[in-house]
């Protein structure tokens, strides 16, 4: 990653004029320490690297620090807010908007906080989705609730129909949560918004369980996520063990990065076998996943495997693709597809072995968020609304080097992060497991 080339500048709506009200709401508390856009977090860290951009007299690229401002840009008691969250769901989602609802509210004084069902959709006319009212009685016991109170939908939506709402219902600050689909739909929105010369700031919060948006080192819903697919190894460990030449194959979240198949086995190490879209692999030959998996019931009797969904895509490669509504290729089901292969490669060999699968993805997703998520996520809605308030757009709130930082959408849209099959967290994995390389050559 050459950070040397990122352009971390955060764009804004104007220069911020009003004195925040937040000083004058907590009066009776200690005085409260507002973040300047000159607090900075450096981007990388590698003293190596920071020592050589010094000498070479590069700037040395940083993130804005999020936070409250000392003045902002919106009068509170005529700015118009919205949130709309999109894709899939995933843990976490209602604590964000409560955060955001209660932030703006209690801290900043604004009144009118609208929430757009189903989302991007809410924006477009023909589908007649309510708007609702987001009051602080509306969101305050959301917590306990998996999903989204405002729904979700994928795929996109009219650009210039969207910004034609934004512009008819006088809004001034949307909040969008979603992934890098949304992320990518956020910049064409602040686009148009910019090309009509209109005052409405856009705020992304990054939304993936996946943990897989460039630039973000964590997301929301991923601790979750995590959480509970040890659960779901733990269960599948006690099925292997609990029949002779038993199996244990567990699918989960992934498309594109392993990074929740990782973390949940070195979380929960009852796990054999760990296969994600980043390590290619063979299912035949003397080094194929086959021939390892008889091994390892041969010694121990039993076997557990995690495989991230979008891993093994090209065991499928003769079957027609087609797109699903976000314009992503429909993955075929590797989870069912290693059920299937690995009972037919013991049955030839006369082998009698009992497979258990398990697929808890959509129970995860839905969840609501844990602990450790759930002070994530106030963190994030709370920074939103800051930065939102400041006149700042175009921005997304991200988790860097242990700090909450503002990003240009730019620097993440389009772009994706996955697992380094040379970094310390597969090289962890393959320690915990002991699987070795499954490929031929």
């Amino acid at each position: 990653m050459d950070y040397d080339l990122i352009d971390a500048k955060i764009q804004t709506l104007g220069k911020a004029k009003i004195p925040s009200p937040i000083q004058k709401e907590r009066k009776n508390t200690l005085n409260r320490t507002f973040i300047s856009d000159t607090d900075r977090i450096l981007i990388n860290v590698k003293l190596n690297n920071l020592i050589m951009s010094v000498k070479e007299g590069k700037d040395i690229p940083s993130f804005e620090i999020a936070g409250p401002r000392s003045k902002i840009y919106f009068d509170p008691s005529k700015l118009k807010c919205a949130i709309v969250t999109c894709g899939g769901l995933c843990p976490g989602l209602n604590d964000i908007i409560r955060s955001i609802v209660l932030e703006l509210f209690y801290s900043y004084g604004v009144r009118n906080i609208y929430g757009i069902k189903y989302g991007l959709q809410g924006f477009i006319s023909k589908y007649g989705r309510e708007i609702i009212d987001l009051k602080p009685e509306s969101v305050v016991n959301i917590l306990e609730m998996g999903g989204s109170i405002l729904g979700s939908s994928r795929g996109p939506q009219d650009v210039e129909e969207i910004v034609d709402t934004l512009e008819r219902m006088n809004i001034g600050l949307l909040f969008m949560i979603g992934g890098d689909g949304t992320i990518v739909a956020a910049t064409k929105i602040a686009d148009a918004i910019t090309e009509r010369n209109l005052n409405i700031s856009v705020i992304g919060i990054p939304k993936t369980i996946d943990n897989d948006i460039h630039m973000i080192s964590r997301s929301f819903g991923f601790d979750t996520a995590v959480d509970v697919a040890t659960l779901a190894i733990k269960g599948a460990h006690n099925e292997a063990k609990g029949y002779p030449y038993g199996i244990g194959l567990i699918k989960l979240m992934g498309r594109h990065s392993g990074f929740i198949a990782a973390t949940a086995a070195l979380a929960q190490q009852d796990v054999n076998f760990v296969l994600i879209p980043e390590v290619d692999f063979d299912l035949e030959g003397p080094n194929g996943f086959f021939r390892v998996l008889e091994k390892r019931l041969n010694l121990r009797g039993h076997a557990v495997i995690v495989v991230a969904e979008g891993t093994g895509q090209k065991f499928f490669k003769n079957k027609v693709k087609d797109l699903d509504e976000s314009g992503n290729i429909r993955l075929e089901d590797i989870g069912k597809f290693l059920e299937n292969e690995i009972s037919v490669y013991f049955k030839a060999k006369n082998i009698e072995i009992t497979i258990k699968y398990i697929d808890p993805s959509y129970m995860i997703r839905s969840l609501p968020a844990n602990a450790n998520d759930r002070v994530f996520c106030s963190f994030l809605g709370r920074d939103a609304v800051h930065a939102g308030m400041a006149g700042k757009t175009r921005l997304l709130i991200g988790h860097w080097n242990n700090q909450f930082v503002h990003i240009p959408m730019d620097a993440s849209a389009g772009k994706r992060k996955q697992v380094d099959p040379d970094g310390k967290l597969w090289l962890s994995v393959l320690e915990a497991t002991g699987q070795d390389s499954l490929k031929n050559d």
